[in-house]
């Protein structure tokens, strides 16, 4: 779970940090996207006064994002996210996010029609929706990492080539690094240069 920290003072800013499936790219050059997407995580916001927040969610496209209120986290919780079919093919999910800091675990069953093609970890600013539409501007965020990826129950063999910067304007804002030596994890960095990978 990231610290968060105003980037621009006087901004409100948000951040959301998750894993998915489905929503993502499904050829190389990204020309091809997917429509479903069901996923789980944590959002780090700053007010506009430079006050940050922190909260769990969970969520099924085309459907919003629902608060996971009975969790509480906080910067520095080292948090565990899990989403599995309950059987193949039936397309029922469980979805689990837990906080491995404060011994709490949320635990929820959905239905969902899913295209199963992509695997997902993400950092990024989340869409706003109501009369200032689009993202969210970004605030500073700790080193983050991803560790002991899995996809369809095995080690998930995460490749360079894959990854996505998060930029704005142009400029790239947010960034992964390389994956770690196991390639079963990596580190994310907002507003610097370099992000090493760790070890």
């Amino acid at each position: 779970m990231p610290r968060a920290r105003q980037h621009k003072k006087g901004e409100a800013e948000a951040s959301s940090t998750w894993i998915g499936i489905g929503g993502g790219c499904i050829d190389a050059q990204c020309t091809i996207g997917d429509s479903t997407l069901i996923q789980t995580g944590t959002e780090q916001d700053v007010s506009a006064s430079g006050k940050p927040s922190y909260s769990a969610w969970w969520e099924i496209i085309p459907g919003p994002a629902i608060g996971i209120g009975k969790l509480k986290v906080r910067a520095g919780d080292r948090m565990h996210a899990k989403i599995a079919e309950i059987v193949k093919g039936s397309e029922v999910w469980r979805i689990i996010l837990t906080n491995r800091t404060r011994h709490q675990t949320f635990r929820t069953t959905v239905p969902y029609t899913s295209t199963y093609a992509t695997a997902e970890w993400i950092q990024e600013t989340p869409l706003e929706i109501g009369t200032n539409t689009g993202l969210a501007a970004l605030p500073k965020l700790s080193r983050t990492t991803f560790d002991r990826a899995r996809v369809n129950g095995a080690p998930a063999h995460l490749k360079a080539s894959e990854r996505i910067v998060l930029t704005s304007r142009g400029k790239v804002i947010g960034k992964p690094s390389w994956p770690d030596p196991q390639r079963n994890g990596f580190a994310l960095c907002t507003w610097v240069k370099r992000c090493p990978a760790p070890q």
